[in-house]
């Protein structure tokens, strides 16, 4: 009886991967538009970082941050530029970070989350206006290596 009771109380004390898996957002990722790839590490301190990796340059005006509303990072690449960073850990995945949009040069709030069908829900908000998007795992092009 007592072996039994101890197997269970272990078992409770496992984190459930659903709860454990919607932060582990690092990879490598397609955006919604198919037309970039977003790489997420860790920033050093536990929270995820993205920057831009690879862009379509087909779909792509300049390969270069040409909307960025810093007058002084508009000749910056556009590979390398930070997409995601500056995340806190939530209930059910990360908030409170920020995502760069290059096509507004604009950024925005963001929050974002593992799914259980290993797609990335990525939000980005302004105000109370928010937009989600699902990023899917990419796989390294060959101009990326």
């Amino acid at each position: 009886m007592m072996r039994k009771m101890l197997a269970s109380l272990a078992l409770l004390a496992l984190p459930t991967s659903a709860s454990a898996d919607t932060f582990d957002v690092y990879g490598l990722w397609l955006t919604q538009a198919k037309d970039a790839h977003i790489e997420v590490t860790d920033c050093g301190d536990g929270t995820p970082c993205g920057a831009l990796v690879w862009v379509d340059p087909i779909s792509t005006e300049s390969q270069h941050d040409i909307r960025n509303a810093d007058n002084e990072q508009r000749g910056r690449p556009l590979i390398g530029v930070p997409i995601v960073w500056g995340y806190a850990r939530g209930l059910k995945g990360w908030r409170s970070g920020h995502i760069y949009n290059p096509e507004y040069g604009k950024t925005y709030a963001s929050s974002m989350r593992l799914q259980k069908d290993g797609t990335l829900k990525v939000k980005g908000c302004l105000g109370p206006i928010c937009i989600t998007n699902i990023w899917t795992p990419a796989q390294m092009r060959v101009e990326e290596q």
